[in-house]
Order: C-alpha cells, then structure tokens, then sequence
C-alpha cells in the first residue's frame, strides 16, 4: 500500500497552488469547480508520484497552526541533498516565508529544515 494523496483545506486556492508549482516543482492538474457546493480544488502532483490536494470552500475557517493539536502536523518533502535543503531554505527565506526549523541533523538522522507555506502548513524539507 501506499498514500495516493494529502488533502489540505486552503483559503487561497490560487497562492497555494503557485507555492507548490514554484517552490517544490508540483505540476498542478485542471482546477475543478463543483458550483453547487462552492468547492474548488487542484491535484498537485511530485516527482516519484506523490500528490497533495489543496482544496477550498468560502464556508472554509482558518485554524490556529501555531497551536499543537491532534491532526496533521506536517509532510515532508525529499528533495535530494543537504546542499539542496540548504539552497531551498534560503531562497524560501529570501522570498520571505518564515523558517520555523533551521536547517539540521535531527537525532534520529534526518537533514532537515522547516518551512510554513503561505496558510501556515508545515513542510519538512529533507534530503
């Protein structure tokens, strides 16, 4: 088995896709629209075939992701190599998102920093 996809509840459905597109080179499927629910919704899709549905609703509230909560917390993107998590921190940062964890070895192993995208969700970017 394997998780065909991550759904995520987004308030700008436009912004979300771009961030995705531009930072973590997710091709973006048509946008569908179901008018009678007021829904819309893109399929973004990774190399290696993961995909991340970012869907919105105007009945749709923003939550605290500051806060801990039980849910999802994070998903973590591969992309490669410590040189690679470096440059995307960087450039991340320089194009002024917030950096929630500095690039690091965790204690299990892992090279990693901690990005929120443009709603607040956490992304782990791993080698």
């Amino acid at each position: 088995m394997r998780i065909e996809h991550i759904a995520i509840w987004v308030m700008n459905l436009e912004e979300m896709r771009k961030f995705y597109v531009t930072y973590f080179n997710a091709v973006a499927g048509e946008k569908y629209h179901n008018p009678a629910k007021e829904f819309t919704s893109y399929f973004l899709s990774f190399i290696g075939g993961a995909r991340l549905e970012i869907m919105h609703t105007p009945s749709i509230n923003k939550s605290n992701y500051r806060e801990e909560h039980t849910g999802l917390i994070h998903f973590a993107m591969s992309i490669g190599s410590k040189a690679q998590v470096d440059l995307l921190t960087e450039k991340l940062r320089e194009d002024g998102f917030t950096i929630a964890g500095e690039p690091r070895t965790t204690g299990d192993g892992y090279y990693e920093s901690v990005v929120l995208d443009p709603e607040g969700n956490q992304i782990e970017i791993t080698i």
